[in-house]
């Protein structure tokens, strides 16, 4: 009959469980349980843990990953296990044409060997002739033949027309390179001074914040005035330049110039020194106001004559936008902030409305007794976050044609990867989205607005659509978009400096069309001047003479 021999039970007065180590354990080293081992309580008797997807870890063990000395790895396995390549094995660059190369040698070897078996039975004279065939041969290709692949190989340059014709009495004073002018910098300039503010501001329609491209809104006509007027041209410039300031412009010619090492596109300013003032101004028929497309893309515009994607009907078209966008977002006929000064450009014989515009005079000092007057703009006005008013600058991105324009459908990609959009928009305008945003640090705009405008069809272009918008402060969309305000400070000093060392007359300043170049010339004063001019001058001198 066997034995039984009752096992030794420790009993634990205070609680339950061992109190004591047993023998065969003592003096072993301590080893955190695995992983995988679940440890955590004792006992569970509610039964339904293990089927609730949120407590499948709650029994892991919290003595962290793996087992230390008791876990099971499986080196040899796994160092010795390897995939197989199948894959082809490309060749080198330097091997893929041996095998060409080989044939071309041999055949030309063979072709040598040929020509002597033939020029051995040919006379003394025959053979002469022969060898001035092959040296002319030979000639030929050298000149013609390998010039004529290459030119095949290049992209043809697009000539591009100055913006003005330069006469050969125009003497050249300065030449400036973009190079030289992108290393300047005037840090540190100072706050500007408001002088004053005229005309009046309409509120900005926050709905239009909301628009995609799955509920796109049509772009209307706003038949409104716009005034483009230049600098001598401004009655409150010449008011302000009895008291204040010695160098004057407006807000899109500053813009023009501290932007100049972006652009690709010909374009002048016309400089008129009178006593110690500077004037900057543009032509009046220039096309200086007109938006350009695809400026810096790396194929714009080649289209000819009176094609819609040429780069001057592009440019009309992409003005067209911008004015009609700018005043469709604004709540028309409603309430309006209205400065201290009425529009200084409304005249009574216009027929029509005059757009929403807010002109801010500002006057910076840039050292060396040069004190700047700018006519700067505001486009319209809102409420921000905490009921202050916010100024704003409001511009339109069009898009012509994407197969033509960097490949970036709009209504593809708006709404998902805008970040895309942008990115192609501020590599084909680099330049036009500088001057923006220079415009509107200038005048202190608190928000830039922009808005993704599209054609309805890509062939038409008298119908648009508009497809989102975006904002952005100008400080932050200048850091975005890598424009240094110390950087145009710096070129712009450097133009006035230059200018400022002139003689008294008027001066053009011209970007060269085809070279990264700025050229100041010399021109005569009745430059430019239209017969309305002559007359206005001449009923002036009239008034002059009653008065006297």
């Amino acid at each position: 009959m066997a034995h039984f021999e009752a096992p030794d039970i420790q009993d634990n007065t205070t609680g339950w469980g061992p109190s004591e180590v047993p023998e065969q354990f003592k003096d072993m080293p301590y080893q955190p349980y695995s992983k995988g081992d679940r440890l955590g309580k004792i006992s569970d008797w509610t039964g339904g843990t293990n089927q609730d997807r949120r407590y499948l870890n709650k029994y892991a063990s919290q003595f962290g990953a793996g087992g230390g000395q008791y876990a099971y790895y499986h080196d040899e396995d796994e160092s010795t296990f390897q995939l197989v390549d199948t894959s082809k094995v490309q060749k080198p660059i330097y091997q893929r044409t041996r095998r060409f190369n080989q044939n071309k040698l041999r055949r030309d070897r063979e072709r040598r060997q040929q020509q002597q078996a033939n020029m051995q039975v040919l006379s003394k004279t025959q053979k002469s002739r022969e060898r001035d065939r092959q040296r002319q041969l030979r000639k030929w290709q050298k000149t013609f033949g390998r010039n004529m692949y290459t030119k095949q190989q290049q992209t043809p340059v697009k000539h591009r027309d100055a913006s003005v014709q330069i006469k050969t009495n125009w003497d050249v004073k300065e030449e400036m390179d973009f190079p030289r002018l992108s290393k300047l910098s005037l840090p540190n300039v100072d706050e500007p001074e408001d002088l004053l503010k005229c005309g009046s501001l309409e509120f900005y329609e926050k709905n239009y914040d909301r628009v995609t491209t799955k509920n796109e809104k049509r772009l209307r006509r706003i038949n409104r005035i716009f005034h483009k007027v230049t600098t001598t041209d401004d009655p409150v410039i010449r008011r302000l330049a009895k008291t204040e300031g010695n160098v004057f412009a407006t807000d899109t010619i500053l813009a023009t110039l501290m932007c100049c090492t972006r652009s690709t596109y010909s374009w002048d300013i016309v400089v008129q020194r009178v006593a110690d003032k500077l004037f900057f101004d543009k032509r009046d028929d220039s096309e200086f106001d007109l938006l350009t497309v695809s400026e810096t893309a790396t194929e714009p515009p080649q289209d000819e004559g009176n094609s819609i994607n040429s780069p001057r009907n592009l440019a009309l078209e992409a003005t067209f936008i911008n004015h009609n966008y700018s005043q469709q977002v604004l709540k028309m006929g409603e309430e309006q902030l209205d400065f201290d000064e009425k529009n200084p450009f409304v005249q009574p014989e216009d027929d029509g409305e005059v757009a929403s515009v807010g002109y801010r005079y500002r006057k910076w000092k840039l050292g060396n007794d040069i004190e700047l007057v700018c006519r700067t703009e505001h486009d319209g006005v809102m409420y921000g976050p905490n009921g202050e008013q916010q100024f704003l600058n409001i511009k339109a991105l069009n898009e012509w044609d994407p197969k033509l324009s960097g490949g970036v459908d709009w209504r593809a990609k708006l709404d998902n990867q805008r970040g895309a959009v942008l990115a192609t928009e501020l590599k084909n305008n680099s330049c036009k989205l500088a001057k923006w945003t220079c415009c509107s640090l200038l005048a202190g705009s608190d928000q830039l607005k922009f808005g993704y405008i599209s054609r309805v069809h890509f062939k038409d272009t008298s119908k648009h659509v508009i497809l989102g918008t975006q904002q952005f402060k100008p400080t932050e969309f200048a850091n975005q978009i890598n424009l240094s305000m110390d950087n145009g400070w710096g070129i712009l000093r450097c133009i006035i400096d230059v200018c400022r060392k002139l003689s008294e007359g008027k001066y053009l300043i011209m970007k060269d069309p085809m070279k990264p170049v700025l050229r100041i010339y010399v021109i005569p004063d009745d430059t430019f001047e239209s017969s309305d001019d002559d007359e206005d001058d001449d009923s002036e001198d009239d008034d002059d003479d009653v008065d006297k």
